[in-house]
């Protein structure tokens, strides 16, 4: 007995034979892939009323498909959608729902319009919502970060490099740093969605509409700002998957550098912060632990991103023109990425959101050798090339090492030794505060710099 119709696939014309159980398994799609039951259904509804235009359905006819699938998704919406064993993918199962409630009639939607457009279509529209929202999550990350920023801006602490003590700063630009981080994120991230909001419906399975279908007035039903312009590069291409993996593959990575940060600085050796109880847990065996997990997920979960970005970049570099099967490994690493992205951001911005920060811990770890390059400065100031100043505040450094001190104990007789220049108003030098206030070019740690920073964030997110 020949299959009902409602079983059949899209594809099974052709074929004769029954599909492996196994097979049928491997090449179903709709255990992720409906996520994207809206932006199927939006897709459907313009191209129906695009079909009206072109001629191809009737007014009646296009108004039962069009109430037909709104139902189909409210059903989705309800979770009350019954998925059937033939149905595939997303595509599938709401053309056949669709036939299940109106009719045959059903069946004339898929008019010149392929699985290869539809899915890209589906991909795009799916993906420009969720950029929406995770561009909503970045910003509000940089919001807490500015605001924390203003508050403690009197917060004087080391900052490092190679992770050993250079010269003071201030615990905001520390925190602005990672910051403008997220500022270069969430430009790329606008420059992209350009590039995601290309309509590649009406392309057909590669060679375009036979029915003189209207793609403008489908970009323009759908909110696309472009058409694709050729027809094989607009099924085929995922360019814009890649570019949002990457997106997602950096932006993690300086998550993961602020979480790196934080997590030093909440170690009982330095003490400068600590988290909340909402973002830390305990040991299992040691009662005094307080782990920071939510930074260390933070951090681990870049590799992952990194990870499905490499992954679906290997299964796209040896693939011939147009649509083949590999791509429907595009889904579950997008998927995935756009998950993990959003939740990372509303964790990243919980923790500095709720941190505490121990601003006498900061000072106490400020030791007078992180002001040697304000001595050399001094120096310079005096008329001596740096590059000599800054040997004679190494030998200082040194001196102060031998007999046990800091270099703000050594006395103005043991600083003329050293060169001629010092003055009796050298241990004026040795003040934390006045260091950082000197740093007062653009891009300093001067408070009045930090303030330029934070306003200049500030008009970033106003735009």
């Amino acid at each position: 007995m020949a299959e009902q119709p409602t079983k059949a696939k899209l594809w099974g014309g052709r074929f004769t034979g029954k599909t492996d159980p196994l097979m049928h398994e491997f090449n179903q799609s709709l255990k992720y892939d409906r996520r994207m039951y809206d932006a199927d259904v939006r897709g459907s509804v313009a191209y129906a009323k695009a079909l009206s235009r072109a001629g191809i359905l009737t007014q009646d006819e296009m108004e039962k498909i069009i109430h037909g699938l709104s139902t189909v998704g409210k059903e989705w919406m309800d979770g009350i959608f019954q998925v059937k064993e033939d149905d595939e993918d997303i595509h599938t199962a709401n053309e056949r729902r669709l036939t299940e409630l109106i009719g045959p009639l059903g069946g004339k939607l898929h008019t010149g319009r392929s699985r290869n457009d539809q899915v890209a279509t589906d991909m795009r529209l799916w993906l420009l919502d969720e950029v929406r929202d995770v561009e909503q999550g970045l910003r509000a990350l940089i919001r807490v970060m500015i605001e924390r920023a203003d508050q403690e801006k009197d917060y004087l602490l080391p900052g490092y490099t190679h992770l050993q003590r250079g010269q003071p700063i201030r615990w905001s630009h520390l925190l602005l740093s990672h910051a403008f981080s997220f500022r270069s994120d969430l430009e790329r991230l606008q420059q992209l969605i350009p590039r995601i909001s290309v309509l590649p419906l009406g392309c057909g399975a590669l060679a375009g509409n036979p029915f003189a279908v209207d793609r403008e007035f489908l970009a323009k039903e759908l909110g696309f700002q472009h058409v694709a312009e050729n027809s094989l590069w607009g099924v085929g291409d995922r360019d814009f998957i890649v570019e949002f993996l990457q997106w997602s593959s950096l932006t993690m990575v300086h998550i993961s550098r602020m979480a790196e940060d934080l997590i030093i600085y909440s170690t009982a050796e330095f003490g400068f912060v600590t988290l909340s109880d909402a973002y830390s847990t305990g040991s299992s065996i040691m009662p005094q632990k307080k782990n920071p997990d939510s930074l260390e997920l933070l951090r681990g979960k870049s590799g992952r991103i990194f990870g499905n970005m490499a992954g679906f970049l290997m299964t796209y570099k040896g693939l011939p023109s147009t649509y083949n099967k590999d791509l429907q490994e595009d889904k579950e690493p997008l998927f995935d990425a756009v998950d993990n992205v959003s939740a990372s951001l509303k964790i990243a911005e919980g923790v500095i959101a709720t941190l505490t920060v121990h601003p006498e811990r900061m000072r106490q770890a400020l030791t007078m050798d992180v002001l040697a390059t304000d001595l050399a400065d001094y120096l310079v100031r005096k008329g001596v090339p740096f590059r000599e100043t800054h040997h004679i505040s190494g030998r200082a450094v040194a001196l102060a090492e031998s007999r046990g001190c800091q270099i703000s104990d050594l006395s103005f007789g043991d600083y003329e030794t050293l060169s001629e220049k010092f003055s009796e108003d050298i241990h004026k030098v040795f003040d934390f505060e006045a260091s950082v206030e000197r740093r007062e070019s653009i891009g300093g740690t001067s408070k009045k710099m930090v303030e330029r920073q934070v306003q200049v964030l500030r008009d970033v997110l106003a735009k």
